[in-house]
């Protein structure tokens, strides 16, 4: 995580993601790249939580006053973290264009490690099935590093409680590096392998397959759990906000078993934006 991307459109909930990101960076002594996108498709300033910012036209003086503006609110962020954390190195990047697009193009030429992204705190899935895809479920589906979605405020990040969400197939080994990884910059955390079934007499098939996994990778330290729970996308954020887990990780986008923790290939997205805690996700192609 050294390489670490925030995208922001000047928002509470980009602002989230700067503070944790800030963190991080300190922690894994790390640099930070802050990015603003003009929207030139919609004509607007970014908005990485899915909603519409005022309307901003392209042309003329306004977008001389447009850049004029960001470049200020820029220095701001990063006169903010000079005062915080003045040993993190930050680049400010504005770009414009299709947002997702922007953050795409920035995260292949920089080779970016992380992005660090706001999102609201969205309904489960069922209750907001007409609604547009935010930016952070875009890249969580899209990106092809890891993609941290934070929705509340956290000046002061304290990681003791990870969960690990899966149905510990073969396919989640291929997560093994990734979450030994997240361990190690997390050393004083409990680990909580976490999985979630739709039926009770499933739960001992469920902690099989946990203690199977923990053994095959010589994992000793770690909390086996399971919840009962009508989706997958409801069980990990509703025992996430119970056990007050400070980070909860998933892989994204399995294409082989996990077949009903990625169901549909959008339950890592869900959860990243219906977890109150901080959600990091990753593809298991990537690694």
């Amino acid at each position: 995580m050294q390489n670490i991307l925030v995208p922001t459109d000047f928002s509470p909930e980009a602002h989230n993601a700067f503070e944790v990101a800030m963190q991080l960076a300190h922690r894994t002594h790390g640099q930070i790249t802050l990015l603003h996108v003009v929207d030139s498709s919609a004509g607007s300033g970014m908005v990485t939580t899915g909603g519409v910012s005022s309307g901003a036209s392209l042309h003329g003086v306004f977008m001389v006053e447009l850049l004029q503006r960001t470049k200020h609110r820029m220095r701001q962020l990063i006169a903010e973290m000079a005062r915080i954390a003045p040993e993190v190195t930050v680049h400010d990047q504005v770009a414009t264009g299709n947002v997702d697009e922007a953050i795409l193009e920035v995260i292949r030429e920089q080779h970016m490690d992380l992005v660090v992204i706001g999102a609201h705190i969205h309904a489960p899935a069922f209750l907001h099935l007409f609604e547009m895809d935010s930016h952070a479920e875009r890249l969580v589906r899209l990106a092809p590093c890891p993609v941290l979605t934070v929705k509340l405020p956290a000046p002061h990040f304290e990681v003791r409680s990870i969960v690990f969400a899966s149905d510990f197939s073969q396919e989640a080994d291929r997560a093994v590096k990734s979450l030994r990884q997240v361990c190690a910059a997390f050393p004083e955390a409990t680990l909580h392998l976490l999985d979630v079934v739709t039926r009770a007499e499933d739960y001992s098939n469920a902690i099989d397959r946990i203690h199977a996994f923990a053994d095959r990778h010589h994992i000793l330290n770690y909390e086996p759990d399971v919840v009962n729970a009508p989706q997958v996308s409801i069980g990990v954020p509703r025992y996430a906000e119970q056990s007050h887990a400070d980070l909860v990780v998933m892989l994204s986008h399995g294409r082989t078993g996990l077949w009903h923790f990625l169901h549909g290939g959008s339950t890592a997205e869900s959860v990243a934006v219906q977890a109150k805690a901080p959600v990091l996700t990753f593809h298991p192609e990537t690694y």
